[in-house]
Parts: structure tokens; sequence; C-alpha cells
């Protein structure tokens, strides 16, 4: 049974407890949509559960059975500049940054939608209790950008590069099952049974020796992936920079106005990727081309020799 809209609003976040679990649950119905009040209230809540002792596992959930949370607000995202674009990409980060480096496990209890920067945060847990009518995505690359949130890092550390291209370059929704086949999601679960599992699992961690969890979930993220942060730096570069594209315009526009985009061909290519990274390192160092010029060498070597046996050029002129 759907849950009945609340007769009165919402805090952004609401915190209750249940024993030594404290659970945080995005209030914005009905998507639950990631406006600015609800980012700033998600961090304060993990820093004040982090800073109280009594809290041994946190369960995030969003409110009602539509969605976790339909991702971040397209609306306050559509106007901004490059600078502003990285801001909001770095305000995000920090937040999904927080869940992972906490020393408290944060178990991510989902049903519906978990799409963009929610599916972001997701990536940042350390489990994923999902109900059977839970669907995932990355469906940035639909308005003109890629995910910004550290997606395009946890994505591919969590299900494998393959699946992660598949998921971020066509941003496609994938099922619970499905997402759990590939690695993302703990556990699949009947959507009237989630909250139940997901507070059973907790308290079977908060049976764990604290200090020595916190040590578990340092040791793991560190061995997956030693230097992610700098990779979220990058994401949070092209992120911005993409904000300075006509796609981007046109994607949440298009977005906004419930209307199909149209985005460009590569056209005037040159002009339209001033400012990306790879653009800066053609500057120094063209790796297209030394890729270029090493395939037509290998090529070469592996030709018979011409010319009465002599050896080709290891270096031709002009390649």
């Amino acid at each position: 049974m759907a849950q009945a809209a609340p007769p009165t609003p919402l805090p952004p976040v609401g915190i209750t407890r249940a024993g030594p679990v404290e659970i945080i649950t995005i209030q914005n119905p009905p998507f639950n949509v990631l406006v600015t009040p609800v980012l700033d209230a998600l961090v304060d809540a993990f820093v004040a559960a982090n800073q109280d002792p009594t809290v041994r596992c946190i369960v995030l959930t969003g409110y009602g059975d539509r969605a976790f949370t339909g991702g971040a607000n397209i609306r306050e995202m559509v106007t901004k500049d490059v600078q502003g674009a990285r801001d909001y990409s770095a305000k995000g980060q920090s937040l999904t940054n927080l869940i992972e480096h906490m020393p408290i496990p944060v178990i991510l209890a989902v049903r519906g939608v978990c799409l963009g920067g929610g599916c972001e945060i997701s990536l940042a847990c350390d489990f994923i209790i999902a109900a059977d009518d839970a669907r995932f995505a990355q469906p940035e690359i639909n308005i003109g950008v890629i995910p910004g949130w550290g997606g395009s890092r946890r994505l591919p550390r969590a299900i494998g590069v393959a699946r992660a291209r598949h998921w971020i370059f066509t941003g496609e929704m994938v099922p619970a099952l499905e997402a759990c086949k590939q690695g993302l999601v703990t556990k699949v679960v009947p959507k009237e049974k989630l909250m139940e599992e997901a507070l059973a699992f907790a308290r079977i961690l908060c049976s764990k020796a604290a200090v020595a969890l916190a040590a578990a979930k340092f040791a793991v993220n560190q061995a997956v992936d030693a230097s992610r942060l700098m990779g979220l730096e990058y994401e949070r570069d092209l992120w911005g920079v993409l904000f300075s594209t006509e796609d981007q315009k046109e994607g949440m526009t298009a977005f906004i106005e419930h209307r199909p985009a149209v985005f460009h061909d590569r056209a005037d290519w040159d002009e339209r990727t001033k400012g990306f990274p790879w653009k800066e390192w053609e500057t120094e160092r063209n790796i297209f081309e030394e890729a270029r010029r090493e395939a037509i060498i290998g090529s070469l070597e592996d030709r018979p020799a011409e010319n009465g046996g002599k050896k080709v050029s290891k270096r031709p002129e002009g390649a």
C-alpha cells in the first residue's frame, strides 16, 4: 500500500532510533529530490551521528514507496556556469565522501527509484538492501552531463569497468535483481519487508566490535581503490566544464520542459571541446597521436620486409 502524503510539510531529513541503529530518512516526497536543503541536512545528520557514541550503525532510506531519491535537483543546476557546477559537484562529493569514510557502517534501504545523485549516494554506502521494486540508474548522459558526485569512480569499483560503462554511457534503468547480480546490491527482499530486513542486518553489525568494524571499513576501501580521491577531483573538473556546453543546456532544459533532448553531432568538435582536460593533455602530449603512431609502427613491423629484404624503419617519417 502506498504511503499517504504527509499532512504538513516534513523537515528535509527525518531522524529516528531503533536502539543503537540510527535511521536517517530523506523526506522530500514524492521523489525525495536532493535539493540543497536536503543535502545540507544529510551532511548535518551524518556528522551528528558520527559524534554520538551510542550510534553503532546507520540505516539510510527515503520517505514513501516511490523513490529513495530521484537524484539531484536539475532546476538548481540548469543555469550554473563552470565554477558553479564544480562547486555543486564538490557539495555532492563531500556528502558521499563523508558516508564512505565515516567509521560507522551505513546500510541503504531502497524502495522505488534510485537515480543519479541518489545512485551515487548508494555507492558510498557499505551495504544496499533493495526492495524487489527498486531500480537504479546513472541517467546523467540523458541531460548532457556525467555523474558528478563520485559515480564515475565508485561505480566501476562496485560492478566492474565494462558494466559501469554501460550504465554511464546509456543511462538505462537497472532492476534491483540485476543490480544484485552485477554486485551493486547486497540483498533483494520483498518490498513490505525492506525495513525489517535492513534493521535485522544493522543489529548484526551492532553486535560486532565497533573499532574492528571501523578498521575493516577503512582497510577494504583502501584495498579496493587507494587513489579514489584523486579521481573525484578529475570527475569534478569534467562535470564543471560540461556546464559550458550547449548540450548541457539543451539536456537539462528539455528535462524541465518534459520533451526529448536534441543533441549536436561532432561538428565543430575542436571549438566545442575547448577547456576539457584531454584538450590540455593534447597541448603537452597528444595521447591520441601517440597511439596512432604506435599503431602504424606496429602494423609496419608485422608486415613482410619489402625492397629486397630491407628492415622497415622503426620511426617512419611523417607517420
